[in-house]
């Protein structure tokens, strides 16, 4: 399924649960879903199952929204206290959507105490979730629930996730991953086909400690491994670490929530030569959660740090926020640099990210699918390094290999009835669950679609660049070639209306590497032409990526 249709599905109120491989762009999706929501005056609960996916989305964790906390169970006297505390009733009533992030680490019996407690907060017993649209997030194929309870299984075995019968929305574009060969890979550990040949590229990429530079971050399953990586490669750099302390503002548990959360540390302790990697999307600055970088220095007015990312951009990091909202107010909020030290990181962790290389040792996985995660937060084969892994590293849960052929087949029925549904219809139906919301229609004002379509062609692309979407995402959107849009890329920067520093986040490492022998040949050959420089190169470089590498000529 698309990323359209599954938004179209999402619009009729439909209970949906949205999944698909790591780089599918489920995140992506719900972030358009909340801002259609609220330009239609509705206001969604945002919430995730760990405290990290919850700063990834502004949110809270489905524990504090609901108010179960730590509980493992409800009683009776639980719920009417539950029920009772004006803050969680005011919440769920307040709300007509919830969305549950990365719902595969949320057990079954979570989920139903959710169910519970909305149920009985909404005086609706005999509707899931209290009448709410329910939308759970999430690959069951990466981290299981951590529970000490083993009869506390998957999500989707809760009686709750029964009862919300959510319509499935597999998402099978991919936005990460650029590598054919890799993608093969993943696929197969996804289908437990794992074979020989798929052993032969883990080989290929198989290093000794050694080979591997200490910029590239490492992975392991455990904190101490990390902080003592970090510590130690800190410690070897000269100088004396400069310290940068995380601000707060707000209730004290909910600021302690935000802190658990966040990759930043609440004491960021930085040297020049440090390897850093950004821990937030900051659009006007020009990373992503997951960028690698090195400290190249700290500004002499400022003194905030300067980082080198693989790029070859420098750019001066500035504190960045991350924010509890509820109901469109922030409650809670904490303000650091968007960095952390970058020589290691958990598999947890790494939940969430991408990046253009990474390290690993997966030697001691201990839990379905941890191998899987780290492998898939890497965007290329040639990106990624591994020192040692055991059986458990290609291993993927057995229940899960069955649940997701019943998914993959809900989510192609859907697609069927959506496709057979008239315009009108749909219509009619977003807008009948909008006003059953107490949202407003949607009008041309409102929705940027039907503003775009008042401009150019090279105008909407343009808005859509300015969103920071990706190629591939703009493509899709527009419904037409990558090539396409990467000719109105190159007029709008001739034009002036994108900035040539912003061009780079079109190249990949294996890209930026060329640059200078490509822009050697467009000096020599001239720039007007790109065959002559494809000739030039045996055809080498595809035409794509001489189109980008002129775009950045100087």
């Amino acid at each position: 399924m698309t990323q359209v249709q599954a938004l179209a599905i999402l619009k009729t109120g439909a209970n949906v649960f949205l999944t698909g491989e790591p780089g599918a762009g489920k995140t992506h999706i719900v972030n358009e879903y909340v801002a259609y929501l609220r330009r239609r005056g509705i206001t969604p609960a945002i919430t995730a199952s760990t405290g990290i996916a919850a700063t990834h989305i502004s949110g809270m964790t489905i524990h504090s929204w609901s108010g179960i906390g730590i509980k493992t169970h409800l009683d009776k006297y639980d719920l009417d206290r539950i029920a009772s505390t004006e803050r969680v009733v005011r919440r769920i009533e307040n709300t007509s959507v919830l969305i549950i992030d990365e719902i595969s680490m949320l057990s079954s019996g979570t989920l139903s105490m959710v169910d519970a407690i909305c149920r009985d907060v909404r005086r609706s017993p005999d509707q899931a979730f209290g009448g709410l649209q329910t939308i759970f997030v999430g690959d069951f194929f990466q981290l299981p629930p951590v529970s000490e309870n083993s009869d506390h299984g998957f999500a989707y075995e809760s009686p709750a996730w029964s009862a919300a019968d959510p319509t499935v929305c597999y998402l099978t574009e991919q936005f990460r991953q650029d590598d054919e060969d890799f993608l093969t890979l993943l696929k197969a550990i996804r289908a437990n086909t794992f074979n020989s040949d798929h052993e032969r590229y883990m080989l290929s990429r198989k290093k000794q400690v050694s080979e591997v530079s200490e910029s590239i971050p490492r992975f392991f399953p455990h904190n101490a491994q990390v902080d003592r990586v970090n510590e130690d490669r800190l410690s070897k750099l000269a100088g004396d670490p400069k310290i940068f302390a995380m601000s707060t503002k707000g209730a004290a548990a909910l600021v302690e929530s935000l802190k658990k959360g966040c990759l930043s540390p609440e004491n960021l302790q930085l040297k020049v030569g440090a390897a850093v990697m950004f821990t937030k999307n900051v659009q006007k600055q020009g990373f992503v959660n997951g960028t690698l970088g090195t400290i190249k220095d700290f500004n002499t007015t400022t003194g905030l740090p300067i980082v080198k990312m693989r790029s070859g951009r420098t750019v001066t990091v500035e504190p960045a926020e991350w924010s509890l909202q509820e109901n469109g107010r922030v409650r809670a909020s904490i303000t650091q640099l968007p960095l952390r030290l970058a020589w290691a990181i958990t598999v947890h962790k790494s939940q969430g990210m991408s990046l253009d290389e990474a390290a690993m040792d997966l030697s001691n996985v201990f839990e379905y699918g941890q191998g899987y995660v780290a492998l898939s937060r890497v965007r290329r084969l040639s990106g990624l390094h591994i020192f040692g892994w055991n059986a458990r590293t290609f291993q993927v849960h057995p229940e899960i290999l069955a649940s997701d052929n019943q998914f993959r087949s809900a989510s192609a029925t859907a697609e069927i009835a959506l496709n057979s549904m008239p315009a009108e219809t749909l219509q009619k139906a977003h807008d009948d669950f909008a006003a059953r919301c107490g949202g407003h229609p949607e009008s041309a004002e409102d929705s940027p679609g039907e503003e775009l379509s008042a401009l150019d062609t090279y105008g909407i692309t343009l808005a859509y660049w300015n969103e920071n979407k990706t190629l591939a995402e703009i493509a899709t959107v527009r419904e037409l070639k990558e090539e396409t849009i990467l000719s109105h890329i190159e007029k709008l920067a001739n034009t002036g209306k994108i900035a040539k520093t912003d061009i780079s986040r079109l190249l990949t490492p294996a890209l930026d590497q060329a640059l200078p022998e490509i822009h050697a040949a467009f000096r020599e050959l001239g720039h007007d032409k790109l065959s002559p420089i494809n000739a030039h190169f045996s055809g080498r470089y595809p035409y794509d990526s001489l189109r980008i590498a002129r775009m950045l000529l100087k």
